[in-house]
């Protein structure tokens, strides 16, 4: 994903007019420069506290499992209890809004200015998005999650008779609740619009700029965009940590059902090991090399895979599912997002999905931003809430729909591993069903490999760049952190399933008040994107109201004041007294209907 554009002191200082198309020109001709020219400056505190926090959970998690997961818990229950809500609320609003915005006439306003134009070709952009988010549990939880609402019925879908169509098509509607387009829009929507607008403007590509609509240049120096920058990126830390560690479990299980290679803690931590050097060397070549290499890689990766399991499958049974949960979705769409009925149910599985996602928004809304600049906002809408769902939700189908096939055809085929070992138990399970099993499986875990390697190099560089002040992160910064999130997955496997379990409810809890940073985007990327429709001719301005509205209530005012003026003159009386009246009254006309 490109380097971020410092904006030029031109495109900060004209804020509308008719100077505006000079400005996106101006921006888009010197987006390049400026990160060469301008010195990179981290900023020391962001980055000492938010690693200093993110080691002290490591260190409490391996010193005291027990007691870390259980405070840890704790407060994950109350979170999920009372802030689940608003979160359900805030994605549904997030999406309402976009797809208003998106469809609207500022779907026309081009992001970066009138004159911008995309760096990348759609296929590159919308791959390097995709592969960010899809990789958090495209291959974990894509088979895994709708076999597991197929053998348990979840409970809003209580009555619906296990074993049945009906139970399918249930299934795959609630795991597209969860990873369709609420996800999707609070990740690459809202808070991209308002990060790239700040840009515009010279505020950094950091979290604490949501905020500039709201508090303008007081929240570039001041503490509490510190305090922003320090929660967003915790709250993604953990979010990325988490595909990390399950990618090791992922991985030593499917080494060791497809080759019997032992699947303990020393497997574990070389996948994990293999995994950040990966990251740690694409991060550093940038996004223009190794991000957006994997980028594209994952994706011909998944399509081919997609393909094969249609064709090893079953193809009819996967099409009408997708059909049938697709319709399903859509007609449960509001209630299945606000749904509030089993409290406990909802905090394993939709609030904490919502929550995680959450935690992503602001970082996410810095890369999106970063490579989204020239796009329209009808377009950034359309590939990042509708497009990708869709693909994501039928990714879900092919797998999770052929796991439910298999396992019609002999239960406890799949549901089985799934329940005595886990998520990452379930695709590696249905690859070893279907003909050349070994190499699918195969096959599977180098695709879930080199999804995490771009989520992690991508999210680091996301966080690098919300620790920099000025410029481009520094390779080292960026190379810290995807070391030290694979250093902390690597000790929490270690724990065991108190430490990815604690980490878990951890994601939820750091959501709390990325929540709240996210919230303002609902009412300030709808006025900065009139600002930018104004600004490149898309709106025009509405004429300011003036005064003459209060002589338009009285008609003879305009005759009784020129009388004396005629009189004050010579003689001419007759003429000038008939004269000035008409273009006095011709004058006024227009002023009136114009205000």
């Amino acid at each position: 994903m490109p380097t971020p554009h410092a904006p030029t002191a031109t495109s900060a200082a004209v804020p509308t007019g008719t100077e505006s198309t000079t400005d996106g020109d101006d921006a888009c001709h010197t987006t390049a420069a400026p990160p060469s020219r301008e010195p990179r400056r981290t900023d020391i505190p962001v980055l000492a506290v938010s690693g200093g926090l993110l080691t002290a959970f490591v260190l409490a998690a391996l010193i005291a499992p027990t007691a870390t997961g259980d405070a840890v818990n704790a407060v994950f229950t109350f979170v999920a209890r009372w802030f689940g809500p608003l979160w359900q609320v805030l994605l549904l609003a997030t999406f309402g809004v976009a797809l208003w915005l998106g469809f609207s006439r500022y779907g026309k306003v081009r992001l970066g200015g009138a004159g911008a134009r995309p760096e990348y070709g759609r296929f590159q952009w919308v791959a390097m998005i995709m592969s960010t988010l899809l990789a958090g549990g495209g291959v974990f939880f894509a088979a895994g999650e709708p076999v597991q609402h197929y053998v348990e019925t979840p409970p809003y879908y209580e009555g619906v008779k296990s074993g049945t169509q009906q139970a399918a098509d249930a299934a795959l509607s609630q795991s597209f609740a969860h990873w369709g387009f609420l996800a999707w829009a609070v990740l690459g929507t809202l808070a991209s619009i308002v990060m790239i607008r700040g840009q515009e403007r010279g505020m950094p590509l950091r979290p604490r700029t949501l905020l500039y609509p709201l508090l303008g240049e007081r929240i570039r120096h001041s503490r509490l965009g510190a305090a922003v920058d320090i929660v967003c990126v915790i709250a993604v830390v953990a979010g990325t940590v988490g595909p990390i560690g399950f990618l090791g479990l992922q991985v030593s299980y499917g080494l060791s059902q497809v080759f019997g290679i032992s699947g303990g803690y020393p497997v574990q931590l070389g996948v994990i090991v293999l995994l950040t050097v990966v990251a740690v060397l694409s991060v550093a070549s940038g996004i223009d090399r190794g991000i957006q290499f994997f980028s594209r890689a994952n994706i011909w990766l998944a399509v081919a895979l997609m393909a094969v399991f249609l064709v090893l499958g079953s193809l009819g049974f996967v099409l009408d599912s997708f059909l049938g949960g697709l319709g399903q979705y859509a007609k449960d769409f509001v209630p299945l997002a606000l749904n509030r009925g089993d409290h406990a149910w909802l905090g394993s599985w939709t609030v904490f999905f919502f929550g995680w996602f959450l935690g992503y928004g602001p970082l996410m809304s810095i890369f999106v931003a970063r490579i989204s600049k020239g796009r329209t906002v009808r377009d950034l809408v359309v590939s990042t809430a509708i497009i990708p769902p869709l693909a994501t939700m039928f990714w879900f189908t092919v797998f999770g729909g052929t796991g439910i096939f298999l396992e019609q055809q002999n239960p406890g085929t799949i549901s089985g591993p799934l329940k005595a070992v886990g998520m990452d138990a379930a695709v590696i399970s249905m690859a070893e069903r279907l003909p050349m099993g070994a190499v699918v499986a195969v096959a599977l875990l180098l695709l879930t490999i080199t999804f995490v390697v771009t989520t992690t190099d991508s999210m680091s560089y996301s966080i690098a760049a919300a620790g920099t002040k000025t410029g481009e992160p520094t390779r080292a910064v960026r190379a810290f952190w995807a070391l030290l999130m694979g250093a902390a997955a690597a000790v929490l496997i270690l724990v065991g399933d108190g430490g990815i379990t604690a980490l878990q409810s951890f994601i939820v809890v750091t959501a709390v008040p990325v929540g709240f940073i996210m919230l303002p985007t609902l009412w300030t990327a709808p006025r900065v994107a009139k600002e930018m429709a104004l600004e490149q001719g898309i709106v025009l301005r509405e004429p300011p109201v003036t005064g003459p509205e209060p002589q338009s209530s009285a008609v003879p005012e305009p005759s009784s004041a020129v009388v004396p003026e005629p009189q004050s003159s010579a003689a001419p009386e007759p003429s000038s007294a008939v004269v000035p009246e008409p273009q006095s009254s011709a004058v006024a006309g227009p002023q009136e209907s114009q205000g």
